[in-house]
């Protein structure tokens, strides 16, 4: 069994350069320091980011995101827009990747004069790493689908801990996917407080039924721009979609379903608990991939002119 983030081995990896506060270094050299806030709090913010015909796809959405979450934690990055774009191209550059690459961009408070949860003993010096990876969705993934188990770990408000926030710290999630590889599943397909159906623990969850296309509100969920865009793409094509707050039981009823994220696009989804579904993918999903694929391909070429 593989989860959504699954991807094929590639030995190009073992050698690419990871660029660290402003460095090219090795993976073995790729190290911070015990004291840093990220490694002994979770205290930071990061963005996946997808190579796709040599452009880093809606590259100024993810960086609206990746700065937006900074000031809500009044993390201060150190490096301007223009910087950040600097440090990408260059690592790009460095592993010579045009296309096919998935980078992990990652901004912590940095070292910090003590191990505790106190921002103000951060010494003011952030740490930044891009990890970039030759990485393509496991084909059997891809094809076969995702089984998801529903799980008693619940998505939380903003005001609890806020799951539009990209944060370094992920325990809910992987407390939530444990649970899902428990009961022989792939992926967790969590419940808002409510109990109706939110999001998976690493990607967005939508459904379809007689041709309708059904995702949570979004108030519990991941702040997706893949899922920005899937919803967008249904709009302005013709495809029905209702956004709200719908039971487990009405998604066991689906047609199809799938999950959005960067590295996977759009993964169908062949069971949920105990109900299979259709073979996959369906129409819909079919559809959905043709249009997204045509939207990726547009902004590369909008980023070439």
């Amino acid at each position: 069994m593989a989860g959504s983030q699954d991807f094929e081995a590639d030995p190009r990896n073992e050698t690419a350069l990871i660029w660290l506060n402003g460095d090219l270094v090795s993976r073995s050299e790729a190290k911070v320091s015990l004291f840093d806030a990220g490694f002994s709090m979770g205290d930071g913010v990061w963005e996946g980011l997808r190579l796709h015909k040599g452009r880093l796809l809606f590259l100024e959405a993810h960086l609206d995101r990746l700065f937006a979450g900074a000031a809500a934690i009044k993390l201060d990055i150190g490096l301007t827009r223009t910087g950040i774009e600097a440090a990408l191209a260059e690592v790009l550059a460095a592993n010579a990747m045009t296309d096919g690459a998935h980078l992990r961009l990652m901004v912590t408070r940095g070292p910090k004069s003590t191990i505790n949860q106190d921002p103000r003993n951060a010494l003011g010096r952030p740490t930044i790493a891009i990890t970039a990876e030759h990485k393509t969705p496991a084909a059997e993934i891809a094809g076969a689908g995702l089984r998801l188990a529903t799980v008693s770990v619940r998505c939380t408000p903003a005001h609890m801990f806020d799951m539009r926030l990209n944060s370094h710290s992920r325990l809910n999630l992987i407390t939530a996917l444990l649970e899902a590889i428990e009961a022989g599943a792939d992926e967790a397909l969590m419940l808002d407080p409510a109990g109706c159906v939110s999001s998976c623990n690493a990607t967005n969850f939508f459904w379809a039924r007689d041709g309708v296309v059904f995702t949570s509100a979004g108030e519990f969920c991941f702040n997706g721009i893949t899922r920005s865009h899937m919803i967008e793409l249904c709009r302005d094509n013709g495809l029905a979609i209702q956004l709200g707050a719908f039971s487990p039981e009405e998604a066991r009823a689906a047609d199809e379903a799938f999950v959005t994220g960067t590295l996977g696009g759009i993964t169908p989804v062949r069971q949920i608990d105990d109900t299979v579904l259709p073979p996959c993918p369906g129409p819909v999903t079919r559809r959905l991939r043709v249009l997204y694929e045509a939207l990726k391909d547009a902004d590369a070429a909008g980023a070439r002119r």
